[in-house]
């Protein structure tokens, strides 16, 4: 089937090339005249898609419906499929590995939380620096608001470390009643065990090899990967304190959730407290 651009274009072959008169060559080609004279009157892209750009290169690991919100948020109107029109025109979508599905593989899902602190997902993220040494990242998500109250980074950070790092978060955040992590040493020490007996906070460990058990903070860990630890290069400790920290300031405050309705982790967990008041 021929369609009406390729009539459009035949015809104007014909005027320009062969000396044709307008109506003669659309007479030939079965097209109206009020069609051939016909100029497309929307707008141009090019602003929206230097946006995209613009947007993409900072958060290489968003999808297009993730950059469409902070699109929306600056005012933009475009819906969905003209977004992913321009995001795949662009070059952006990023190839995505998907593990193969195994029936032996089911999950048990936790029962979910109500309320901020209410439980904490806690684990371990493990990177190098320059120099190829390395060091670790412990992280806490809250499973309720998604917030992270804390990534702390170092070379080494034992049982008696992990209970320090908690109750420092005490004085700014008070305490869960239930901690979920799996059965790392640093979980299983003595000091970690008795500090939360003392608390009277409940450790749910999962089963060993069963990570999607603890699927908040596996969750959490693999946006941490892909979205810092992956488009850095760390250089020192210090170094990577202060990138991690600024990553999860913008985590928190800015990067919208899908999970919590495209809110921020922290608005989500403020207007809570506010309609629970």
């Amino acid at each position: 089937m021929v369609t009406p651009a390729a009539k459009r274009k035949a015809a104007r072959v014909m005027v320009t090339e062969f000396r044709r008169s307008e109506a003669g060559a659309c007479r030939l080609v079965g097209l109206g005249r009020s069609t051939y004279r016909y100029e497309a009157r929307r707008a141009t892209d090019a602003e929206l898609r230097e946006k995209i750009r613009a947007l993409a290169s900072g958060r290489p690991r968003f999808g297009y419906r993730r950059l469409g919100i902070f699109l929306r948020r600056e005012g933009h109107q475009i819906n969905h499929k003209r977004l992913f029109r321009l995001y795949r025109s662009e070059g952006l979508a990023l190839p995505r590995k998907r593990p193969k599905r195994r029936l032996w593989q089911r999950p048990q899902p936790l029962m979910p939380a109500t309320a901020p602190c209410q439980r904490w997902s806690i684990d371990f993220v493990a990177d190098r620096f320059e120099g190829n040494r390395r060091f670790r990242a412990f992280t806490v998500v809250d499973d309720f608001s998604r917030e992270c109250p804390t990534i702390h980074v170092d070379t080494s950070i034992g049982g008696l470390r992990v209970v320090r790092l908690l109750e420092e978060l005490r004085l700014t955040r008070g305490f869960p009643s239930t901690f979920v992590c799996d059965n790392g040493p640093e979980f299983t020490s003595r000091a970690f065990l008795t500090w939360a007996e003392e608390r009277g906070i409940e450790i749910r460990f999962i089963q060993p090899g069963k990570p999607t058990q603890n699927a908040f903070i596996e969750s959490f860990n693999g946006r941490f990967r892909e979205e810092c630890l992956e488009a850095h290069w760390f250089t020192s400790l210090r170094h990577a304190r202060e990138v991690i920290e600024a990553w999860r300031l913008d985590y928190n405050e800015v990067r919208p959730h899908s999970s919590i309705g495209d809110k921020t982790p922290a608005e989500f967990a403020a207007q809570f407290r506010i309609e629970a008041a």
